[in-house]
């Protein structure tokens, strides 16, 4: 008789409810006993539905970056309107404070990949090259071309990041959602700056 194969909806269900449980206590210190009390099962039945611990932290992963692309999906009816009010729009999104937990893991993920980029082979790599797909789309300014939308995706990839990484650190919202306001407006400006080689020039 053959083994009885995984339930793949309690297996989902689990694998929802790790997600949560790294968001709170983070990732690097992870162990099976604590996180199957949490998750009101066994350390065993982890193993029989994700094979091993490591396995299981890729899963993590894979369900968090989901998670977060789910927002960047928005971006697509957002592509007609300016990239400053796309920004303020992704702003709202991600700064919320239900969202912050996850940010906290993607941080710890992007600092692990660094460090240790056999045990996460590309992560970072394609953190970064997602954003730029996502935000590239909103970023073509009239006489922009490819490179240039590349290259303003990228500010905003910079902005965004160093934001909410301040925001989750201190949570001082209001410097932080005014600071943001700030880099808005310059983004509004954009299309008015031009970019040659190494020189800036801002055009009347």
């Amino acid at each position: 008789m053959s083994p009885r194969p995984p339930d793949e909806a309690h297996r989902t269900e689990l694998l929802d409810k790790a997600v949560d449980y790294v968001c709170l206590h983070g990732l690097s210190q992870l162990s099976l006993r604590p996180l199957a009390k949490a998750l009101g099962t066994s350390p065993r039945n982890l193993l029989y539905y994700f094979g091993s611990k490591d396995d299981l932290v890729v899963e993590i992963i894979r369900r968090g970056r989901a998670r977060q692309q789910a927002t960047m999906a928005n971006l697509k009816l957002s592509a007609d309107l300016p990239p400053g009010q796309v920004s303020r729009i992704l702003w709202r999104q991600w700064s919320d404070p239900k969202r912050l937990p996850l940010m906290r893991l993607f941080f710890e993920v992007y600092n692990l990949a660094m460090s240790d980029p056999e045990r996460f082979p590309g992560f970072a790599e394609r953190a970064i090259e997602e954003w730029l797909a996502a935000l590239e789309g909103c970023s073509t300014l009239p006489g922009y071309s490819r490179a240039d939308a590349r290259a303003l995706a990228t500010v905003l990839i910079a902005g965004f990041r160093g934001f909410l990484l301040d925001l989750a650190a201190t949570n001082d919202r209001a410097r932080v959602d005014r600071a943001a306001e700030f880099f808005f407006t310059l983004i509004d400006n954009a299309g008015n700056v031009t970019v040659k080689g190494d020189r800036r020039d801002a055009t009347a």
